[in-house]
């Protein structure tokens, strides 16, 4: 209200939630920007994730904790930064090649140190148990490279702390592994020789492969909350999933969640997913 000091200027409305009646209240709102913050407990709740699959509101949530029922992507995790009498928000996952470790983990890589940087795996730990791992699994057997699948992100970091390879990669969604990265990133800091790497999804990267021409395509990828409707979809990895099956649907290169398309590792497909990773090499030199 007025008497904060504080004006709000936005094209949206602004509002929190009541604790005391937020059920009913927020099946009401549309289109609107809630902020909400550690003391409203309910966000952490199966009943609060339900009604948030379905909303058209943008969700503002400020607490210290990790919310497991809501799918959000790593990029969207930010802190608060104080520096004097003013605050603002930093990212707390900062992104190398999309590739996070020891040394990379929470901060800045110049562009100079990005292009020389190319990790190769003595072992693969996949989130994903369905044609994701089985992609990278078929690419893994060509260079000797053990690859397993953790069946799932929140066994990863179980996954993840058994492996003895001396430079292992695990392999998960960025867009949906938001509430495993507190307990992941404090793995990594502490095992310099573990490094996870986070495309949006493995149906983004075949999108961002190329394999499939049109302007719209690269458009979705540069903006996907133009395309992603939040009541239909409730992560961007889904949204990527029901649109790759859509538009291959019919051809040659029919996308199937469940089972990969053999055509997917024949050279020409493979290579070009493969030239879509950045900063991850799967060749034994």
């Amino acid at each position: 209200g007025e008497s904060s000091g504080i004006e709000i200027s936005c094209e949206k409305a602004c509002r929190t939630l009541p604790a005391a009646d937020w059920q009913i209240i927020l099946p009401l709102l549309h289109d609107q920007i809630l902020f909400l913050d550690e003391d409203s407990s309910f966000i952490k709740t199966e009943a609060f994730a339900r009604l948030v699959r379905h909303s058209d509101n943008y969700f503002v949530l400020v607490t210290r904790e990790d919310l497991p029922n809501l799918p959000y992507a790593v990029d969207e995790i930010y802190g608060i930064h104080a520096s004097g009498k003013y605050h603002d928000l930093k990212k707390t996952y900062n992104s190398f090649y999309r590739i996070y470790d020891s040394v990379s983990l929470g901060q800045r890589v110049s562009d100079s140190s990005r292009e020389r940087k190319i990790l190769i795996p003595d072992e693969v730990i996949t989130e994903d148990s369905n044609s994701g791992f089985e992609f990278f699994s078929d690419i893994c057997q060509r260079s000797g490279i053990p690859c397993r699948s953790a069946a799932g992100k929140t066994n990863l970091r179980k996954e993840l702390s058994a492996a003895t390879g001396q430079n292992v990669l695990g392999i998960a969604d960025g867009a949906a592994i938001g509430p495993e990265m507190t307990e992941l990133s404090q793995l990594l800091k502490n095992r310099k020789h573990l490094h996870i790497y986070l495309p949006e999804s493995f149906e983004w990267l075949i999108l961002k492969a190329g394999l499939l021409d049109g302007k719209k395509v690269q458009d979705i990828l540069d903006h996907p909350e133009d395309y992603a409707d939040s009541e239909e979809y409730f992560s961007w990895e889904q949204f990527f999933t029901r649109y790759l099956t859509e538009i291959t649907s019919g051809t040659f290169l029919q996308y199937g969640k469940k089972k990969l398309n053999p055509v997917y590792l024949h050279e020409k497909e493979r290579t070009a997913i493969l030239n879509a990773i950045e900063g991850v090499g799967f060749e034994k030199t």
